[in-house]
Protein backbone atom coordinates (compact mmCIF):
# COMPACT_ATOMS: atom_id res chain seq x y z
CA UNK A 1 0.00 0.00 0.00
CA UNK A 2 2.78 2.07 0.60
CA UNK A 3 4.72 1.57 -2.13
CA UNK A 4 1.34 2.51 -4.37
CA UNK A 5 0.93 5.67 -3.21
CA UNK A 6 4.55 6.61 -3.29
CA UNK A 7 3.92 5.83 -7.19
CA UNK A 8 0.52 7.37 -7.58
CA UNK A 9 2.16 10.80 -5.94
CA UNK A 10 5.59 10.38 -7.87
CA UNK A 11 3.08 9.92 -11.34
CA UNK A 12 0.70 12.78 -10.58
CA UNK A 13 3.51 15.37 -9.90
CA UNK A 14 4.75 14.87 -12.81
CA UNK A 15 1.35 14.78 -14.53
CA UNK A 16 0.57 18.37 -12.82
CA UNK A 17 4.05 20.23 -14.38
CA UNK A 18 2.51 18.82 -17.88
CA UNK A 19 -0.99 20.07 -17.25
CA UNK A 20 0.59 23.65 -15.98
CA UNK A 21 2.62 23.66 -19.02
CA UNK A 22 -0.15 22.59 -21.24
CA UNK A 23 -2.40 25.38 -19.88
CA UNK A 24 0.38 28.29 -20.14
CA UNK A 25 1.00 26.63 -23.97
CA UNK A 26 -2.86 27.89 -24.81
CA UNK A 27 -3.31 30.72 -22.94
CA UNK A 28 -0.89 32.36 -24.05
CA UNK A 29 -1.67 31.68 -28.25
CA UNK A 30 1.15 29.46 -28.92
CA UNK A 31 -1.54 26.61 -29.72
CA UNK A 32 -4.54 27.87 -30.59
CA UNK A 33 -3.66 28.87 -34.05
CA UNK A 34 -3.05 25.58 -34.87
CA UNK A 35 -6.06 23.84 -32.76
CA UNK A 36 -9.20 23.37 -34.84
CA UNK A 37 -7.91 21.84 -37.46
CA UNK A 38 -8.66 18.20 -37.87
CA UNK A 39 -10.29 18.47 -41.01
CA UNK A 40 -7.09 20.39 -43.11
CA UNK A 41 -3.96 18.51 -40.96
CA UNK A 42 -1.51 20.81 -42.26
CA UNK A 43 1.83 19.82 -41.89
CA UNK A 44 2.91 22.49 -39.37
CA UNK A 45 -0.14 21.06 -37.01
CA UNK A 46 1.22 17.45 -37.92
CA UNK A 47 5.06 18.38 -36.91
CA UNK A 48 3.91 21.01 -34.20
CA UNK A 49 2.12 18.40 -32.55
CA UNK A 50 4.50 15.78 -32.72
CA UNK A 51 7.48 17.37 -31.75
CA UNK A 52 4.84 18.60 -28.74
CA UNK A 53 4.16 15.39 -27.41
CA UNK A 54 7.37 14.17 -28.08
CA UNK A 55 8.71 17.00 -25.12
CA UNK A 56 5.78 15.85 -23.30
CA UNK A 57 7.16 11.84 -23.36
CA UNK A 58 10.78 12.73 -22.75
CA UNK A 59 10.04 15.08 -19.81
CA UNK A 60 8.02 11.84 -18.15
CA UNK A 61 11.01 9.79 -19.01
CA UNK A 62 13.13 11.93 -16.97
CA UNK A 63 10.59 12.63 -14.28
CA UNK A 64 9.99 8.82 -14.15
CA UNK A 65 11.34 6.49 -11.13
CA UNK A 66 12.83 3.12 -11.50
CA UNK A 67 11.29 -0.14 -10.29
CA UNK A 68 13.26 -3.41 -10.92
CA UNK A 69 15.25 -1.91 -13.73
CA UNK A 70 11.92 -0.11 -15.26
CA UNK A 71 11.52 3.45 -15.78
CA UNK A 72 7.82 4.12 -14.98
CA UNK A 73 6.24 7.47 -16.02
CA UNK A 74 3.54 9.24 -17.98
CA UNK A 75 5.27 8.99 -21.20
CA UNK A 76 2.65 7.92 -22.89
CA UNK A 77 0.12 10.55 -22.49
CA UNK A 78 2.27 13.17 -25.05
CA UNK A 79 2.15 10.41 -28.07
CA UNK A 80 -1.81 9.82 -27.05
CA UNK A 81 -2.11 13.72 -27.22
CA UNK A 82 -0.24 14.16 -30.00
CA UNK A 83 -2.19 11.79 -32.17
CA UNK A 84 -5.54 13.18 -30.89
CA UNK A 85 -4.24 16.16 -32.35
CA UNK A 86 -2.49 15.81 -35.40
CA UNK A 87 -3.61 12.33 -36.25
CA UNK A 88 -1.47 9.22 -36.88
CA UNK A 89 1.62 10.72 -38.37
CA UNK A 90 2.14 12.96 -35.17
CA UNK A 91 1.04 10.48 -33.03
CA UNK A 92 3.45 8.11 -34.38
CA UNK A 93 6.50 11.14 -34.43
CA UNK A 94 5.83 11.82 -30.75
CA UNK A 95 6.30 8.00 -30.32
CA UNK A 96 9.15 7.44 -31.72
CA UNK A 97 11.11 10.98 -30.17
CA UNK A 98 9.82 9.56 -26.34
CA UNK A 99 10.76 6.13 -27.15
CA UNK A 100 14.09 6.64 -28.83
CA UNK A 101 14.54 8.87 -25.45
CA UNK A 102 13.58 5.83 -22.98
CA UNK A 103 15.76 3.31 -25.32
CA UNK A 104 18.71 6.02 -24.46
CA UNK A 105 17.83 5.12 -20.39
CA UNK A 106 18.37 1.42 -20.65
CA UNK A 107 16.59 -0.81 -18.32
CA UNK A 108 14.90 -4.25 -18.30
CA UNK A 109 11.61 -2.33 -20.15
CA UNK A 110 13.32 -0.36 -22.04
CA UNK A 111 12.28 -1.95 -25.57
CA UNK A 112 8.84 -3.10 -24.60
CA UNK A 113 8.75 0.65 -23.77
CA UNK A 114 9.60 2.24 -27.14
CA UNK A 115 6.90 -0.32 -29.03
CA UNK A 116 4.45 -0.04 -26.85
CA UNK A 117 4.66 4.02 -26.53
CA UNK A 118 5.24 4.35 -30.82
CA UNK A 119 2.75 1.96 -31.18
CA UNK A 120 0.09 3.50 -28.44
CA UNK A 121 0.63 7.31 -30.86
CA UNK A 122 -0.42 5.41 -33.47
CA UNK A 123 -3.27 4.01 -32.78
CA UNK A 124 -4.55 7.05 -30.92
CA UNK A 125 -3.51 8.95 -34.25
CA UNK A 126 -5.82 6.68 -36.76
CA UNK A 127 -8.27 6.80 -33.80
CA UNK A 128 -8.70 10.56 -33.99
CA UNK A 129 -9.27 10.16 -38.06
CA UNK A 130 -11.62 7.16 -37.82
CA UNK A 131 -13.53 8.55 -34.49
CA UNK A 132 -13.07 12.31 -34.65
CA UNK A 133 -16.34 12.86 -32.49
CA UNK A 134 -15.86 10.21 -29.89
CA UNK A 135 -12.56 12.69 -28.68
CA UNK A 136 -14.94 15.22 -27.81
CA UNK A 137 -16.52 12.91 -25.08
CA UNK A 138 -14.51 12.80 -22.34
CA UNK A 139 -15.34 9.26 -20.59
CA UNK A 140 -14.53 8.15 -23.94
CA UNK A 141 -11.03 9.45 -23.62
CA UNK A 142 -10.80 8.34 -19.87
CA UNK A 143 -11.71 4.55 -21.20
CA UNK A 144 -9.27 4.78 -24.58
CA UNK A 145 -6.65 6.16 -22.02
CA UNK A 146 -6.62 3.27 -19.62
CA UNK A 147 -7.13 1.23 -22.93
CA UNK A 148 -3.86 2.05 -23.87
CA UNK A 149 -1.77 1.87 -20.84
CA UNK A 150 -3.48 -2.11 -20.26
CA UNK A 151 -1.70 -2.69 -23.95
CA UNK A 152 1.53 -1.22 -22.61
CA UNK A 153 1.63 -3.42 -19.92
CA UNK A 154 0.71 -6.36 -22.01
CA UNK A 155 3.66 -5.46 -24.15
CA UNK A 156 5.82 -5.75 -20.78
CA UNK A 157 4.63 -9.04 -19.90
CA UNK A 158 5.14 -10.66 -23.16
CA UNK A 159 8.63 -8.95 -24.36
CA UNK A 160 10.16 -8.26 -20.96
CA UNK A 161 12.06 -12.02 -19.60
CA UNK A 162 11.88 -13.40 -17.04
CA UNK A 163 8.53 -13.35 -17.18
CA UNK A 164 8.66 -13.47 -13.07
CA UNK A 165 10.29 -10.03 -13.25
CA UNK A 166 7.69 -8.40 -15.71
CA UNK A 167 5.10 -9.24 -13.33
CA UNK A 168 6.06 -8.34 -10.42
CA UNK A 169 6.58 -4.87 -12.22
CA UNK A 170 3.38 -5.30 -13.40
CA UNK A 171 1.60 -6.27 -10.66
CA UNK A 172 3.15 -3.29 -8.44
CA UNK A 173 2.48 -0.57 -10.80
CA UNK A 174 -0.50 -1.34 -12.50
CA UNK A 175 -3.34 0.85 -10.85
CA UNK A 176 -1.71 4.05 -10.41
CA UNK A 177 0.08 3.54 -14.00
CA UNK A 178 -3.12 2.94 -15.49
CA UNK A 179 -5.27 5.51 -13.30
CA UNK A 180 -2.83 8.58 -13.71
CA UNK A 181 -2.24 7.94 -17.39
CA UNK A 182 -5.58 7.77 -18.37
CA UNK A 183 -6.95 10.91 -16.35
CA UNK A 184 -3.94 13.04 -17.13
CA UNK A 185 -4.93 12.42 -21.01
CA UNK A 186 -8.56 13.12 -20.46
CA UNK A 187 -7.30 16.11 -18.36
CA UNK A 188 -5.24 17.12 -21.67
CA UNK A 189 -7.78 16.89 -23.79
CA UNK A 190 -9.94 18.75 -21.54
CA UNK A 191 -7.88 21.37 -21.85
CA UNK A 192 -7.73 21.42 -25.30
CA UNK A 193 -11.27 21.49 -25.87
CA UNK A 194 -11.39 24.31 -23.44
CA UNK A 195 -9.21 26.50 -25.55
CA UNK A 196 -10.71 25.83 -28.93
CA UNK A 197 -14.02 26.75 -27.32
CA UNK A 198 -12.88 30.06 -26.20
CA UNK A 199 -11.00 30.45 -29.43
CA UNK A 200 -14.40 29.68 -31.36
CA UNK A 201 -16.02 32.24 -28.57
CA UNK A 202 -13.20 34.85 -29.44
CA UNK A 203 -14.09 34.86 -32.58
CA UNK A 204 -17.76 35.12 -32.38
CA UNK A 205 -17.59 37.90 -30.64
CA UNK A 206 -15.21 39.42 -33.08
CA UNK A 207 -17.94 38.39 -35.69
CA UNK A 208 -20.86 39.88 -33.63
CA UNK A 209 -18.90 43.37 -33.10
CA UNK A 210 -18.09 43.84 -36.52
CA UNK A 211 -21.33 42.85 -37.86
CA UNK A 212 -22.81 45.23 -34.88
CA UNK A 213 -20.58 48.26 -36.32
CA UNK A 214 -21.74 47.64 -40.11
CA UNK A 215 -25.62 47.54 -38.37
CA UNK A 216 -25.01 50.72 -36.99
CA UNK A 217 -23.55 52.46 -39.90
CA UNK A 218 -26.43 51.17 -41.97
CA UNK A 219 -29.12 52.86 -38.96
CA UNK A 220 -27.43 55.97 -39.06
CA UNK A 221 -27.49 56.04 -43.01
CA UNK A 222 -31.37 55.66 -42.55
CA UNK A 223 -31.66 58.95 -40.57
CA UNK A 224 -31.44 62.02 -42.85
CA UNK A 225 -28.69 64.25 -42.85
CA UNK A 226 -29.29 67.83 -41.89
CA UNK A 227 -27.21 70.27 -42.87
CA UNK A 228 -27.64 73.45 -45.16
CA UNK A 229 -28.61 71.52 -47.99
CA UNK A 230 -31.50 69.81 -46.23
CA UNK A 231 -33.79 70.59 -45.90
CA UNK A 232 -32.68 73.53 -48.21
CA UNK A 233 -35.44 75.96 -47.35
CA UNK A 234 -34.02 79.90 -45.67
CA UNK A 235 -37.41 79.54 -43.62
CA UNK A 236 -36.38 76.72 -41.68
CA UNK A 237 -32.88 75.22 -39.81
CA UNK A 238 -32.72 72.10 -38.69
CA UNK A 239 -30.45 69.66 -36.56
CA UNK A 240 -30.30 66.44 -34.94
CA UNK A 241 -28.24 63.64 -33.22
CA UNK A 242 -28.45 59.99 -32.14
CA UNK A 243 -26.59 58.32 -29.03
CA UNK A 244 -27.24 54.77 -29.08
CA UNK A 245 -27.01 53.28 -25.63
CA UNK A 246 -25.22 49.90 -27.35
CA UNK A 247 -23.73 49.81 -31.32
CA UNK A 248 -27.33 50.16 -32.29
CA UNK A 249 -30.39 51.54 -30.71
CA UNK A 250 -34.24 52.13 -31.06
CA UNK A 251 -34.46 55.67 -31.33
CA UNK A 252 -35.41 57.49 -34.38
CA UNK A 253 -36.03 60.62 -35.70
CA UNK A 254 -37.43 61.75 -39.39
CA UNK A 255 -37.48 65.08 -41.40
CA UNK A 256 -38.89 65.31 -45.38
CA UNK A 257 -41.50 67.47 -47.17
CA UNK A 258 -44.98 66.08 -47.33
CA UNK A 259 -45.63 68.59 -50.15
CA UNK A 260 -43.73 71.63 -51.31
CA UNK A 261 -43.95 74.04 -48.48
CA UNK A 262 -45.17 71.84 -46.12
CA UNK A 263 -42.25 70.04 -43.86
CA UNK A 264 -43.10 66.79 -41.13
CA UNK A 265 -40.74 65.99 -38.84
CA UNK A 266 -40.58 63.04 -36.58
CA UNK A 267 -39.26 61.57 -33.72
CA UNK A 268 -39.34 58.21 -32.03
CA UNK A 269 -38.72 55.98 -29.35
CA UNK A 270 -39.07 51.90 -29.86
CA UNK A 271 -39.12 49.89 -26.34
CA UNK A 272 -36.19 47.70 -25.66
CA UNK A 273 -32.85 48.22 -27.04
CA UNK A 274 -30.03 46.61 -29.16
CA UNK A 275 -30.55 44.48 -32.38
CA UNK A 276 -34.90 44.13 -32.35
CA UNK A 277 -35.22 47.63 -31.25
CA UNK A 278 -32.73 48.43 -34.09
CA UNK A 279 -35.18 46.15 -36.41
CA UNK A 280 -38.85 47.75 -35.48
CA UNK A 281 -37.01 50.88 -35.57
CA UNK A 282 -36.83 50.85 -39.17
CA UNK A 283 -40.14 49.49 -39.57
CA UNK A 284 -41.46 51.83 -38.08
CA UNK A 285 -39.32 55.07 -39.38
CA UNK A 286 -40.62 53.44 -43.04
CA UNK A 287 -43.80 52.79 -41.92
CA UNK A 288 -44.34 56.20 -40.65
CA UNK A 289 -43.08 58.41 -43.49
CA UNK A 290 -44.77 56.11 -46.28
CA UNK A 291 -48.17 56.69 -43.87
CA UNK A 292 -47.76 60.94 -43.53
CA UNK A 293 -46.16 61.08 -47.04
CA UNK A 294 -50.22 59.42 -48.19
CA UNK A 295 -52.31 61.12 -45.29
CA UNK A 296 -50.61 64.20 -44.42
CA UNK A 297 -52.91 64.25 -41.06
CA UNK A 298 -50.71 63.60 -38.32
CA UNK A 299 -53.36 61.84 -36.06
CA UNK A 300 -55.46 59.83 -38.95
CA UNK A 301 -51.31 58.63 -40.12
CA UNK A 302 -50.76 57.46 -36.82
CA UNK A 303 -54.09 55.24 -36.59
CA UNK A 304 -53.06 53.54 -40.45
CA UNK A 305 -49.38 53.19 -39.35
CA UNK A 306 -50.79 51.64 -35.52
CA UNK A 307 -53.03 49.18 -37.53
CA UNK A 308 -49.90 48.09 -39.39
CA UNK A 309 -47.36 47.95 -36.55
CA UNK A 310 -49.64 46.02 -34.70
CA UNK A 311 -50.22 42.99 -37.56
CA UNK A 312 -47.56 40.38 -37.26
CA UNK A 313 -46.28 42.07 -33.69
CA UNK A 314 -45.67 38.61 -32.61
CA UNK A 315 -42.24 40.13 -30.63
CA UNK A 316 -45.14 42.40 -28.76
CA UNK A 317 -42.77 45.65 -29.26
CA UNK A 318 -44.03 49.47 -29.38
CA UNK A 319 -42.73 52.85 -29.70
CA UNK A 320 -43.49 56.29 -28.69
CA UNK A 321 -44.11 58.95 -31.38
CA UNK A 322 -44.25 62.69 -31.97
CA UNK A 323 -44.49 63.93 -34.93
CA UNK A 324 -45.66 67.41 -36.76
CA UNK A 325 -46.32 68.90 -40.46
CA UNK A 326 -44.93 72.49 -40.38
CA UNK A 327 -46.81 75.09 -43.04
CA UNK A 328 -43.53 77.13 -44.00
CA UNK A 329 -45.63 79.67 -45.40
CA UNK A 330 -47.61 80.75 -42.36
CA UNK A 331 -46.06 79.15 -39.50
CA UNK A 332 -48.86 76.39 -39.09
CA UNK A 333 -48.15 73.70 -37.24
CA UNK A 334 -50.02 70.35 -36.86
CA UNK A 335 -49.17 67.52 -34.63
CA UNK A 336 -49.81 64.26 -32.80
CA UNK A 337 -48.48 62.51 -30.04
CA UNK A 338 -48.19 58.51 -29.15
CA UNK A 339 -47.03 57.92 -25.84
CA UNK A 340 -43.96 60.24 -26.35
CA UNK A 341 -42.51 62.94 -24.46
CA UNK A 342 -43.45 66.70 -25.25
CA UNK A 343 -41.33 68.51 -27.08
CA UNK A 344 -40.08 72.04 -25.71
CA UNK A 345 -41.31 75.37 -27.72
CA UNK A 346 -38.50 78.17 -27.76
CA UNK A 347 -40.04 81.46 -28.06
CA UNK A 348 -38.63 84.76 -27.18
CA UNK A 349 -36.14 83.57 -24.83
CA UNK A 350 -38.07 81.19 -23.13
CA UNK A 351 -38.57 77.10 -22.61
CA UNK A 352 -41.85 75.85 -22.12
CA UNK A 353 -43.30 72.25 -22.92
CA UNK A 354 -45.77 72.51 -25.69
CA UNK A 355 -48.89 70.85 -24.58
CA UNK A 356 -50.87 68.64 -26.26
CA UNK A 357 -53.12 65.78 -25.68
CA UNK A 358 -51.32 62.78 -25.59
CA UNK A 359 -52.41 59.04 -26.91
CA UNK A 360 -51.18 55.40 -26.72
CA UNK A 361 -48.55 54.11 -28.26
CA UNK A 362 -48.27 52.88 -31.55
CA UNK A 363 -48.19 48.91 -32.30
CA UNK A 364 -49.69 48.21 -28.56
CA UNK A 365 -52.92 47.59 -29.91
CA UNK A 366 -55.13 47.83 -32.82
CA UNK A 367 -57.83 50.18 -34.06
CA UNK A 368 -56.66 53.23 -31.59
CA UNK A 369 -58.02 57.03 -32.47
CA UNK A 370 -55.05 59.56 -31.92
CA UNK A 371 -56.05 63.55 -31.78
CA UNK A 372 -54.08 65.99 -33.28
CA UNK A 373 -53.35 69.96 -31.87
CA UNK A 374 -52.96 72.88 -34.11
CA UNK A 375 -50.17 75.80 -33.31
CA UNK A 376 -48.57 78.71 -34.86
CA UNK A 377 -44.70 79.35 -34.82
CA UNK A 378 -43.61 82.62 -35.41
CA UNK A 379 -40.08 83.42 -37.27
CA UNK A 380 -37.24 82.24 -34.13
CA UNK A 381 -39.63 80.40 -32.80
CA UNK A 382 -37.99 76.92 -32.56
CA UNK A 383 -38.77 73.74 -31.33
CA UNK A 384 -36.58 70.75 -29.67
CA UNK A 385 -37.93 67.26 -29.72
CA UNK A 386 -35.91 64.26 -27.52
CA UNK A 387 -36.34 60.96 -26.45
CA UNK A 388 -36.86 60.15 -22.36
CA UNK A 389 -33.12 58.95 -22.78
CA UNK A 390 -32.65 62.70 -22.42
CA UNK A 391 -34.68 63.70 -18.94
CA UNK A 392 -33.85 59.89 -17.38
CA UNK A 393 -30.48 60.19 -17.91
CA UNK A 394 -29.20 59.17 -14.40
CA UNK A 395 -26.09 60.04 -12.52
CA UNK A 396 -23.91 57.12 -10.46
CA UNK A 397 -26.70 57.47 -7.76
CA UNK A 398 -29.42 57.25 -9.85
CA UNK A 399 -30.47 60.70 -9.58
CA UNK A 400 -32.51 61.80 -13.37
CA UNK A 401 -31.63 64.62 -15.35
CA UNK A 402 -35.27 65.74 -15.46
CA UNK A 403 -37.93 67.95 -16.84
CA UNK A 404 -36.62 70.99 -14.53
CA UNK A 405 -33.02 70.86 -16.01
CA UNK A 406 -33.54 70.36 -19.55
CA UNK A 407 -35.79 73.84 -19.35
CA UNK A 408 -33.07 75.45 -17.94
CA UNK A 409 -30.78 74.64 -20.18
CA UNK A 410 -32.81 75.16 -23.26
CA UNK A 411 -33.26 78.73 -21.60
CA UNK A 412 -29.83 79.39 -21.67
CA UNK A 413 -29.67 78.89 -25.54
CA UNK A 414 -33.37 80.01 -26.41
CA UNK A 415 -31.92 81.90 -28.88
CA UNK A 416 -29.11 79.74 -30.09
CA UNK A 417 -28.83 77.97 -33.73
CA UNK A 418 -30.28 74.12 -33.94
CA UNK A 419 -26.91 72.85 -34.10
CA UNK A 420 -25.79 75.28 -31.00
CA UNK A 421 -28.85 74.16 -28.58
CA UNK A 422 -27.71 70.22 -29.45
CA UNK A 423 -24.25 71.13 -28.03
CA UNK A 424 -25.74 72.61 -25.42
CA UNK A 425 -27.97 70.04 -23.91
CA UNK A 426 -25.57 67.45 -24.47
CA UNK A 427 -22.68 69.13 -22.86
CA UNK A 428 -25.42 69.83 -19.66
CA UNK A 429 -26.06 65.69 -19.94
CA UNK A 430 -22.30 64.65 -19.75
CA UNK A 431 -21.62 67.34 -17.17
CA UNK A 432 -24.53 65.94 -15.04
CA UNK A 433 -23.92 62.55 -15.27
CA UNK A 434 -20.24 62.39 -15.59
CA UNK A 435 -18.63 58.75 -15.44
CA UNK A 436 -22.22 56.89 -15.22
CA UNK A 437 -22.76 54.68 -17.55
CA UNK A 438 -25.59 55.62 -20.50
CA UNK A 439 -28.70 53.30 -20.43
CA UNK A 440 -31.20 54.56 -23.10
CA UNK A 441 -30.16 56.19 -26.43
CA UNK A 442 -30.26 59.87 -26.51
CA UNK A 443 -31.78 61.79 -29.77
CA UNK A 444 -32.57 65.14 -30.06
CA UNK A 445 -34.36 67.21 -32.77
CA UNK A 446 -34.33 71.16 -32.89
CA UNK A 447 -35.94 73.33 -35.80
CA UNK A 448 -36.55 77.11 -35.54
CA UNK A 449 -38.43 79.35 -38.46
CA UNK A 450 -35.61 81.12 -39.25
CA UNK A 451 -36.23 85.65 -39.00
CA UNK A 452 -34.84 86.11 -42.19
CA UNK A 453 -37.28 83.93 -44.02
Amino acid sequence: MGNAYQFFSSLIGTLAVILLVSAYAGSTQILKRYLGKDKEKSWKLILLAGVFGGLFGIYGNISGFELNGAVISVRDIGPMLSGFIGGPISGLLAGVIAGVHRLTMGGTTAVACVVATTVIGLACGVLSDCCPNVLKKFYWVLLIGAGMEVFHLCVVLLLVKPFETAFDIVKQIALPFVTVNAVGIMSMMGIIHFFEKQQALAQERERLKSELEVASVIQHSLLPTLNERYPGRPEIAVGASMQAAKQVGGDFYDVFFVSQDKLAFVIGDVSGKGVPAALFMASSKTILQNCLRDNPDPAEAFSIANNVLCDKNEAEMFVTVWAGILDLKDGTLTCASAGHNPPVLLHGGTAEFLKARNGFVLGGMEDVKYREATFRLEKGDALFLYTDGVTEAATAENELYGDERLLACLHDCADAAPKEVLETVKASLDAFVLEAEQFDDITMLCLRLTRDA
